[in-house]
Parts: C-alpha cells; structure tokens; sequence
C-alpha cells in the first residue's frame, strides 16, 4: 500500500547539508497499525509528512497503491490526500470560530459534497462518536479530550482508508489517551490503516508494529 525508497530530506546550509531523513526504505500494509518511535528530533514527524504528502521537498520514490507519488504534481498530491488520508494532530487544530458542527463540515466542503449529504456525514459522526451534545460548541468550550475527540471524528468523517496521528495523544492526561488510542485500536479493526507519531510505549501496544527512527535513520521494525 505504502512503499518509500530511498527517500531523504535535508536542509542546504551554504556547502553543507543537513539530514532530517536518510536513506529511508519503508512498506506499510493495508490495515496496519504502525507506531513511529524515537527520540526528539530523530525524524518521526518529519517522516509522518512526507507520508502524508504536507512536505513534498524529499527525494526518492514514494508510492501509495498505484499513484507514484514522486511524480505528481501539487494538484493532483491533493487529490490522492483527500481520496486516502485523515490526519490527526496534537494541538487539535480546530477552527476556534465554528462550532463543533461546523469544524466537522469543513473537510467536507472541500470535497464538493452536496450540503443535504454533508449534513447527513455530520450527523452520522457526531452520533458515532457520542459527541452530539457538543455540536453548538466551540472548541474553547470542550475539554482537552473532547477537543481531541472532534479532532478525530473530523479526520475520519470522509471515510479515508489512512489515518496519520501526530503524538495524538501528547496533550491530554493518561485516562483520555486510552480512550483515544482505543479508539484508534477500534479503526483499526474496522479496516482503517492506522499510522502514529508517538513517544509512548503504552501508545504503540495498542498497534501491531513499532518502526525505530534515529538521526533519520529507520533502525528497525518489530
């Protein structure tokens, strides 16, 4: 599903580079639940970008089911990031102006979605995730997990067939990481391909496969 060869990013600094990722060879399978590890600044998050298509200046191969990455240009990036991906960040990333509804209708007012539909995905979502409640709030209303929780109910409220996690869990306290990591866990088994940034060895049991990153190097992969 996810094949990188070869893939490098690196900052020129008059003669000399530097690597924020080397020689980086990676396969991700359809409906993995794959935990990146490894200490600050080794290149984790760096490497969930480039995956996610949000840092495109990377040299190597990079394809994902029959697209080439590599080859495509911006417009067409996009597309494939709309039709596969969901991301998920630790600062939650919500729109402070709009309500809980309307943050989670915003993805889909970039897919062209008729308004009848989109407010039926709304709908579904807001029920699906327990947050129906919340829906006239805004984000400064809700708690640190509940922020969370609209984070990822926004993320997945298109169906993708990715999710990418971003130290998903970095801000909130032990109890609300649980309940979004087996929330995570419950994607997962629905068929989501599930890809997390983490420092948390609690956080990746919940996955099946941990990839070992260090000074941009993929060390290993259990």
């Amino acid at each position: 599903m996810i094949r990188l060869r070869g893939v490098e990013k690196y900052f020129q600094q008059g003669l000399t580079r530097s690597y924020v990722l080397r020689r980086v060879d990676l396969d991700i399978r359809e409906g993995e639940f794959v935990s990146i590890m490894g200490p600050s600044g080794a290149g984790k998050s760096t490497l969930l970008h480039v995956i996610g298509m949000h840092d495109m200046a990377w040299t190597g191969e990079y394809d994902l089911y029959e697209h080439p990455i590599h080859k495509l240009n911006k417009n067409a990036r996009n597309e494939v990031y709309k039709k596969y991906f969901g991301f998920v960040f630790q600062s939650y990333h919500l729109l402070d102006n709009l309500t809980v509804y309307e943050n989670l209708d915003v993805p889909l007012g970039y897919r062209n979605i008729p308004k009848r539909e989109r407010d039926a995905m709304v709908c579904d979502v807001l029920d699906r995730f327990h947050i129906v409640g919340k829906k006239d709030l805004f984000p400064n209303q809700l708690s640190g997990g509940q922020q969370q929780l609209v984070g990822i109910a926004r993320a997945v409220i298109a169906n993708p067939k990715i999710i990418l996690a971003d130290e998903p869990t970095g801000n909130l306290h032990t109890s609300q990481g649980d309940e979004i990591m087996q929330l995570f866990k419950t994607l997962n088994e629905q068929g989501v391909t599930i890809i997390q940034v983490t420092h948390s060895e609690r956080n990746a049991s919940f996955g099946n496969r941990i990839i070992n990153i260090s000074d941009g190097w993929i060390e290993g992969a259990n």
